[in-house]
């Protein structure tokens, strides 16, 4: 082989390497469990949704390659710091409690938390108007925290492993009511199943508890990820690839500092 074959041939595998080098593989986790339309698995199983789409738009800004993989809600965050996923893209909220154990991106969505109850129903999302009440909330969650800090003691908390559970009790009447995200909520009583509900209204805000928006978990001092998620949130939210994601699920932003 001539020295211009060899060199050519040396170009070329150089070139693979790089193109593979390019993107490195990441494991996002996500909820194991169905949670529309942020994240749910289709008919043939694969994961669909405006998050599912935002974690595919922000790897590809940020020129990661991500692979998507569900782990169970109440482990997510031990499966972050045993080292099982490289990050957490769950509607996870930006908490100063989460924040001992973990770091997180920017946020790349904001939404408040509401009361969802039968419509014929007297609720106020306030203790006063929960007073008495069957308070229905997933494990877990801001919206245990919250419930547990603010009605718990006026009002009976009732616990679940998936938000599915606590709709499905309420659509029962074996809950009054429920808490949990707005837009997660406005997709349940728009669709038949949730036909019997209504938002009653936002919970009075605290920030300590419900944190500062929802953003990527990532393990302590894992500063290079964090980065690279972050420059790949700012460049779909530039873009205006967040916005059109966003259109196709929500009538409204659901993005605010």
């Amino acid at each position: 082989m001539n020295i211009k074959k060899i060199l050519a041939a040396s170009l070329a595998a150089l070139a693979l390497t790089a193109g593979a080098a390019a993107a490195q593989e990441v494991k996002i986790g996500i909820a194991a469990e169905p949670y529309p339309p942020f994240a749910s698995p289709d008919a043939a199983g694969n994961w669909i949704g405006w998050e599912v789409e935002i974690i595919d738009a922000v790897c590809t800004a940020a020129k990661l390659d991500c692979v998507i993989t569900p782990v169970a809600w109440d482990g997510i965050i031990p499966s972050l710091t045993g080292q099982q996923i490289d990050a957490i893209m769950a509607s996870m909220s930006i908490t100063a409690e989460r924040m001992q154990t973990i770091d997180f991106t920017d946020a790349y969505y904001n939404t408040p938390a509401v009361i969802v109850a039968e419509k014929s129903m007297d609720i106020a999302p306030t203790k006063d108007g929960l007073a008495g009440k069957i308070l229905g909330v997933q494990s877990s969650t801001t919206h245990q925290a919250y419930a547990q800090k603010h009605f718990e003691g006026s009002s009976e908390l009732k616990n679940y492993q998936t938000q599915d559970e606590a709709n499905q009790d309420l659509i029962a009447g074996r809950v009054d009511a429920i808490q949990a995200d707005s837009i997660a909520m406005a997709d349940f009583v728009g669709s038949e199943a949730g036909a019997c509900c209504e938002i009653k209204g936002a919970v009075p805000s605290d920030t300590e508890v419900l944190g500062l928006g929802v953003g990527a978990g990532v393990r302590k001092g894992d500063d290079a990820l964090r980065d690279k998620l972050n420059a790949g949130i700012a460049a779909i939210l530039a873009d205006g690839t967040h916005d059109a994601i966003t259109q196709k699920y929500f009538t409204t932003s659901i993005y605010s500092k």
